[in-house]
């Protein structure tokens, strides 16, 4: 057994704040993740390369940053012709897998850019029901689009609910012309036909096959939680009492010396209209005023969507190790980008950098290998999988792959691969255009084309209320990591090819 190659499983959760695991915080229960960690290494400060969807998944399995790969916003694509960390596992002989969200494709489609992700095609069930792969590197996908009870759902998980007898699954979702107010919190599709249970028994499905063949194998476990609407079956919904839950505020006058689109989500009708130059729309750029009730209402249901999702992740670990196959598997466990529950006095996602937006969870499991119950303060990217993946098989980093390797730091060989992370943003070609640079103390955000700025101190100021950017006494500092960002630009270039000759 030993002289078999490891096997990589990626689970991920969606829009998941970095603090809301059992182990780091007494308000949430998530025993299995909590198992994982004392298996294995967390990593406190792992971060995201762009905080949304799309750029974040492409650059999971590219190992390049959003401006690189292509799919720089949420409403563009991965271009088909891509390099994957999946093709290059294939090559070397592993099955693959994705079972899940993808959302390497827009919502819409056109005649130039076209998307299977996307309507009509992603309710055409005859379709689904014959195709199964190959889909950016992965041979074989079982897909899903749909947050909770959106009107996206279809696709593969449709079909599974039909195979379990849920011929009107229809009713528990969203209409296309709006909110089912009917799920409000409570969600009334039954639990066995959540779509947790479905990626969790897929994902045993082929875990069965793989290990029955004894063929090596890259399977991402790719759940949908607790990404918003905030929704959740019976008994789920009321796991938590909102009345007992630490809730999150802006801190008064905060948003003074910020960028100005920090403090029009604070008003009740602001203006956002010179931030969408493209007439499309931008998250997060809306009115984030809310109320405190409702907060903690949505809070509760947030935490019981990730105490519900953990327990489909304990099926997946569980039969991994039934199968005798833990002890050969790479484990790791993150989130695609973080979430705003009140914090800063803001909600869900936008272009805003604050730690708990663009902080992920993140916990390595590989017995023998990586220490078990550990911490870890090395600066992480999520741009950073592909290139560690390969070469825990022992496989060639492309060139063309601009993420680090970090399997000497998660293997306890070294305490750091990085000095610095980048964080990447962009909606607009010029309005919301930003650029985050992080190291091991200080946080510099510039806006393309902007005098404005962020920067922040993290060891003397780790809640991010003192923006620093336009004091004299920081300017020095202020130039210096500009000059830090700069570099660090360069040097994620891609060498697609070695230098071969003098001329």
């Amino acid at each position: 057994m030993t002289d078999r190659k490891p096997n990589l499983l990626l689970i991920t959760s969606d829009q998941q704040h970095w603090n809301t695991l059992g182990a780091a915080n007494d308000e949430i229960q998530t025993p299995h993740l909590d198992s994982l960690a004392r298996g294995g290494t967390t990593f406190t400060r792992a971060y995201c390369p762009n905080p949304t969807c799309t750029p974040t998944r492409a650059s999971i399995i590219t190992g390049q940053y959003p401006s690189q790969h292509g799919a720089w916003s949420l409403g563009t694509k991965l271009p088909e012709s891509a390099r994957t960390v999946g093709d290059e596992l294939q090559a070397a002989g592993y099955r693959t897998a994705l079972v899940g969200k993808a959302h390497f494709q827009p919502l819409k489609g056109t005649e130039e850019y076209p998307s299977l992700e996307s309507y009509p095609t992603m309710q055409d069930l005859d379709f689904w029901s014959t195709f199964d792969g190959p889909f950016y590197g992965f041979e074989t996908v079982r897909l899903a689009r749909n947050h909770a009870d959106e009107a996206h759902v279809g696709q593969h998980y449709a079909l599974w609910m039909e195979r379990q007898g849920c011929e009107n699954w229809r009713d528990f979702y969203r209409p296309p012309t709006g909110n089912n107010d009917r799920q409000k919190h409570r969600w009334l599709i039954p639990e066995e036909f959540h779509y947790d249970n479905w990626i969790a028994a897929e994902t045993v499905d082929l875990l069965d096959r793989y290990g029955s063949a004894e063929e090596p194998f890259f399977l991402w476990s790719s759940f949908f939680d607790p990404h918003p609407p905030y929704l959740a079956p019976d008994p789920w919904h009321r796991m938590y009492d909102p009345r007992e839950l630490t809730l999150a505020s802006a801190v008064p006058g905060e948003h003074d010396s910020n960028p100005p689109h920090f403090g029009l989500t604070q008003q009740e009708h602001p203006d956002f209209s010179a931030w969408r130059e493209s007439g499309q729309g931008v998250h997060g750029l809306n009115s984030h005023l809310h109320d405190r009730r409702d907060l903690a209402e949505n809070v509760a249901v947030y935490y019981g969507m990730i105490s519900l999702m953990d327990k489909y992740i304990g099926v997946i670990l569980d039969r991994l190790e039934e199968l005798g196959l833990a002890d050969n598997t790479l484990v790791l466990f993150t989130s695609d980008h973080g979430h705003l529950f009140g914090h800063h006095g803001l909600i869900a996602k936008g272009p805003f950098h604050y730690e708990d937006l663009v902080r992920v969870p993140f916990i390595a499991r590989w017995p023998k290998r990586i220490s078990a119950a550990a911490k870890s303060d090395a600066l992480q990217s999520l741009v950073d999988l592909a290139p560690t993946f390969l070469s825990a098989v022992g496989g060639d980093v492309p060139r063309t792959m601009t993420g680090v390797n970090q399997l000497p730091v998660w293997c306890g060989k070294a305490d750091s691969a990085r000095d610095c992370v980048v964080v990447e943003n962009r909606h607009e070609p010029t309005t919301v255009h930003l650029k985050t640079y992080v190291d091991g103390r200080y946080k510099l955000t510039v806006y393309y084309e902007q005098d404005y700025g962020e920067l922040f101190d993290l060891r003397e100021d780790p809640g991010e209320v003192k923006n620093l950017w336009d004091e004299e006494e920081h300017a020095s500092l202020k130039a210096d990591l500009t000059r830090k960002l700069l570099f660090a630009e360069m040097g994620k270039e891609p060498l697609w090819m070695p230098r071969i000759a003098g001329a």
